[in-house]
């Protein structure tokens, strides 16, 4: 039986749980907190903040391989470890990088793909001339550790732009603000061998960006489509990646494509995955991982809408009304992450509704009408009037 390390303790790690039985696999978890998602599903825990590499030493000697939950990790004291002969999957210079947003961005850049306007910012540039190119609005993200939201601003003026400056000490990237008609995600997988698996590309629609729904499949073009999964196919076999990337992009109004973000492991835009694929996202990262034959990610159904269950306040509820009531809905899936604490934001679960077969023929237009209106449903039980 194969064991597999996991840095990080989240939902993301708790959700693999299921695919590793299927697999007959043990996950080992490397999380700070016993409050953890992940730390009622494996089978051995190592207690330590995820950027604790002397932790990952006492890991790695209790599993096989070693996989990422999130990034925030130290790839420089990592490194040490891959020199001893630890395996990562993917391999540290795979992540290496993505980890800062301002090098992902000149990586994508080299690549050849289409990109926003970008460029970083420190105290000896001309800030003015640089703001001047880009234009107002702008938007500023923190170069490091910055996820659902956090450490993203849209800027209006230079005076706000100054202000978050000075009252921020992280490094900056400063983008063009990008008027997308919709924003659109791939999840793609790579084997040890080379074979890359993508699913089927969806709609994702954030509010104050945090990811609040994802429809499957999007409503784009196949033209689209297949720009999508070349980019996909490019930036795994350029990074010789192993396991899951989730890709995130910009579709303007001209139709033009734009790469968003990279996220180099499991992704909540494919979560509808557990529950409308054939081999979920997860149970495709563990299978990459420990090198086994990549599974099939296609649909098993019409289409599907995934919606965040977002915290809305501080409280330690469970919310059982309202998720009894969710369930209920025809076709849902209810995945509770048993965090003990909300605040507002906070990605406490997720429902996915199928959509019936019978409507396949109207494809990603039926996904969508169809998909906004589960999702209002979901909503109004889930938020507070």
């Amino acid at each position: 039986m194969k064991r597999v390390g996991v840095i990080g303790g989240g939902q993301l790690a708790w959700m693999m749980a299921d695919a590793a039985e299927k697999l007959g696999l043990e996950l080992v978890i490397q999380t700070p907190s016993e409050h953890d998602p992940a730390v009622s599903i494996a089978q051995e825990i190592v207690f330590a903040p995820v950027d604790d590499a002397r932790a990952t030493e006492i890991l790695a000697k209790k599993c096989d391989f070693i996989t990422f939950e999130n990034e925030f990790v130290n790839l420089q004291a990592l490194s040490l470890l891959a020199q001893q002969g630890v395996c990562f999957r993917p391999r540290l210079e795979a992540l290496a990088p993505l980890l800062d947003k301002y090098h992902q961005r000149c990586y994508l850049r080299d690549l050849g793909l289409p990109v926003p306007q970008f460029f970083a910012l420190d105290e000896a540039e001309n800030l003015k001339s640089k703001i001047e190119y880009l234009g107002f609005p702008a938007v500023l993200k923190s170069r490091r550790h910055g996820y659902d939201g956090q450490g993203t601003f849209i800027i209006q003026d230079f005076a706000t732009l100054e202000q978050k400056l000075t009252l921020n000490q992280s490094l900056f990237l400063l983008e063009e603000f990008v008027p997308f008609e919709r924003e659109l995600a791939i999840i793609a997988a790579r084997s040890v061998e080379g074979e890359i698996v993508t699913y089927p590309v969806v709609e994702t629609q954030q509010e104050q960006q945090v990811c609040r729904r994802v429809i499957a499949p999007a409503q784009i073009t196949l033209n689209q489509v297949a720009e999508i999964q070349a980019i996909a196919h490019t930036l795994l076999n350029s990074l010789e990646v192993v396991g899951i990337f989730g890709i995130e992009l910009f579709l303007g109004a001209d139709g033009k494509i734009l790469v968003n973000e990279i996220a180099p492991r499991t992704h909540n835009s494919g979560h509808f995955s557990l529950d409308a694929c054939e081999t979920s996202q997860f149970e495709q990262h563990l299978r990459a991982v420990c090198g086994l034959p990549l599974g099939n990610p296609a649909l098993q159904c019409a289409g599907a809408v995934m919606v965040n269950l977002l915290g809305y306040e501080n409280s330690h509820s469970d919310y059982q009304s309202q998720r009894q009531q969710i369930a209920e809905i025809p076709q849902a899936h209810l995945h509770w992450y048993g965090k003990t604490e909300s605040r507002p934001g906070r990605k406490l679960g997720h429902v996915t509704v199928l959509l019936d077969n019978q409507n396949r023929e109207s494809g990603s237009a039926y996904a969508l009408g169809v998909g906004a209106a589960i999702a209002h449903t979901i909503e109004s039980i889930w938020y507070p009037r």
